[in-house]
């Protein structure tokens, strides 16, 4: 089978990391391949903010705990070293379906060199609030961006389940 294809059909969300730090040239491999996902009219409208510093990691773990509703303790980024966030400039009609796309290009980048990888949401809240805002106004990102996802990157602690058979009424051929 095509590596693509086994990749698109294998990659499972991961919600158990190991602490290890993925290197540098696999993840600039991944942030790159995200970069080259289709957007709208060409308009790039997605951004990626990669996070390896731990504790920003930690203290946006904590405001994307707070935002989901789970007791102190609980990382909702599953213990995963690195987080992807991904947001997309609202002015642009395609905004969402431009970032959504991005993620996926992240997460099969990554599946394809051996990291796991999980689609955390709750960016929108993170990045509405003022939380969020001082995290972008810290980068000098002035205009006014969604919040899509993140994508946490790390080493399975664990391996994966395997996929569910797909659903008998998924395609409809005309």
């Amino acid at each position: 089978m095509n590596e693509v294809l086994k990749t698109l059909e294998t990659r499972r969300s991961c919600r158990s990391f190991k602490p290890d730090m993925i290197n540098d040239e696999d993840l600039a491999a991944i942030i790159k391949a995200g970069t080259y996902a289709p957007t709208g009219m060409g308009k790039q409208s997605p951004i990626i903010i990669a996070v390896k510093d731990k504790a920003l990691r930690d203290e946006i773990a904590e405001e994307n705990r707070k935002i989901g509703g789970w007791g102190e303790g609980f990382d909702p980024f599953y213990g995963a070293p690195v987080i992807l966030i991904v947001l997309a400039k609202k002015d642009i009609v395609t905004h969402v379906y431009d970032g959504a796309l991005v993620m996926g290009n992240l997460m099969n980048a990554a599946e394809s060199l051996g990291i796991a990888s999980i689609w955390i949401h709750r960016a929108k809240e993170e990045f509405e609030s003022d939380f969020g805002k001082k995290i972008l106004e810290k980068l000098g990102i002035l205009d006014e961006y969604e919040g899509i996802g993140h994508c946490a990157l790390g080493y399975a602690a664990q391996p994966v389940a395997d996929p569910v058979p797909r659903k008998a009424d998924y395609v409809y051929y005309i």
